[in-house]
């Protein structure tokens, strides 16, 4: 039985709470239909829409860990997860068509119904990378290759993309031994890749990096951390990528005005409620992170959010719902130990509205909604985009 839990706005998030105070870890929540949890991993990707988190792919060299000899491309999870948010539920989905196999530092972003998967790599790493693109159906539950066009991106992990205006950008990344800069941009429409060749002059351009985050504007792509094997960018100041004038742009951000910047890091997570970017935990070489960073696209001011991870981590990966709830899943927790977690915690990043709120309390006090027939919940007044939330 689940226990109930108070949630509390902690400056800029709501952490969910057990009534004791201690952060809820929604990894132990119990599935509904009896189903186990993802394994721990580090290095798979998430995505969430209102409905669900998806969670695809990673790796985990830890044998009993990764699940055993049930786990077929040991130590990499060849697997799509989905958490249901409104029964709490862990559930792999039973995929058709050819899912990748490059499962490690892959970009995935979440247009429509269509997960993108791009790039990516599979041991031993740096060896078996991918620069196609593939895509899964999730209401439909299968994987396409997209067929392209132009010159393709080479066969990179640990690189960043995003979508905007129906073009598929993709920067940075690593071949596993040489470590990229490259733009490129996929346009959605006619599937053609265009390597995007910058104004500037050489020295210009952003340093080469892997397991940066993106955010954007709808006229600049900002370049937030990343790095190397050996080292790990700041974030005093911030590239950016200029779609009007075809060119790199180097921002200076703003310190809090009492603890100054956030650390350097690679390997963090990042999501974004419209002009507000969260970073959030990470590796800067010598430890990993726990600290929650928020930065304004139009003042480009950095505050540091009292909510913490309940525990630090990097290689994991987060996402945010429409509503403005956070996810974090997964990552390395402890170096020496080379130790991953299957933990899933959430924190508000903006204020719920009320029918979210509501939403919540409904589906605490009445789990067996989930299971009731479409005209029964349209009868007790539900709207049809709260049921599909329930499906």
């Amino acid at each position: 039985q689940l226990e109930r839990s108070t949630d509390v706005w902690e400056g800029g998030g709501w952490w969910s709470h057990h009534p004791p105070g201690y952060l809820h870890v929604l990894d132990f929540v119990p599935s509904v239909s009896g189903h186990r949890s993802p394994p721990a991993r580090s290095g798979h990707r998430c995505v969430a829409d209102n409905t669900n988190l998806y969670v695809f792919g990673g790796y985990n060299p830890d044998y009993d860990e990764s699940g055993g000899s049930e786990n077929e491309d040991y130590p990499l999870f060849r697997e799509l997860w989905r958490y249901h948010f409104a029964t709490g539920s862990w559930q792999q989905i039973r995929t058709e068509g050819y899912m990748p196999t490059e499962l490690a530092s892959m970009s995935a972003v979440l247009h429509g119904n269509n997960l993108l998967v791009f790039g990516g790599t599979g041991i031993p790493f740096g060896e078996n990378n991918g620069n196609d693109v593939h895509v899964c159906n999730v209401k439909y539950k299968r994987w396409s290759l997209l067929n392209c066009r132009g010159k393709k991106p080479n066969r990179i992990y640990g690189q960043a993309m995003v979508i905007i205006n129906g073009f598929l950008y993709v920067f940075g990344g690593t071949t596993g031994y040489i470590y990229s800069t490259d733009l490129h941009r996929l346009d959605l429409t006619t599937r053609e890749w265009i390597h995007l060749k910058p104004n500037n002059p050489p020295d210009d351009l952003p340093e080469e990096r892997y397991r940066h985050e993106i955010a954007h504007d709808g006229q600049r792509i900002y370049i937030l951390g990343g790095g190397t094997s050996w080292t790990s960018y700041p974030l005093d100041k911030v590239h950016a990528y200029n779609l009007e004038t075809n060119s790199w742009e180097e921002i200076t951000t703003k310190p809090h005005e009492k603890i100054g910047y956030p650390a350097p890091r690679r390997c963090h997570s990042c999501v974004q409620i419209r002009d507000d970017v969260f970073i959030c935990g990470g590796y800067n070489g010598e430890v990993i992170l726990a600290d929650l960073w928020k930065i304004n696209l139009h003042s480009f001011q950095w505050n540091k959010l009292p909510a913490e991870m309940p525990e630090p981590a990097y290689f994991h990966c987060a996402a945010v719902t429409p509503a403005g709830c956070m996810y974090i899943h997964g990552g390395v927790v402890n170096i020496h130990e080379n130790k991953r977690t299957g933990s899933l915690f959430k924190i508000w990043l903006s204020v719920p509205s009320l029918l979210e709120l509501c939403w919540e309390k409904l589906i605490k006090a009445f789990p067996h909604l989930a299971f009731l027939p479409t005209m029964q919940l349209l009868n007790l007044g539900l709207t049809q985009e709260l049921i599909e939330r329930l499906k």
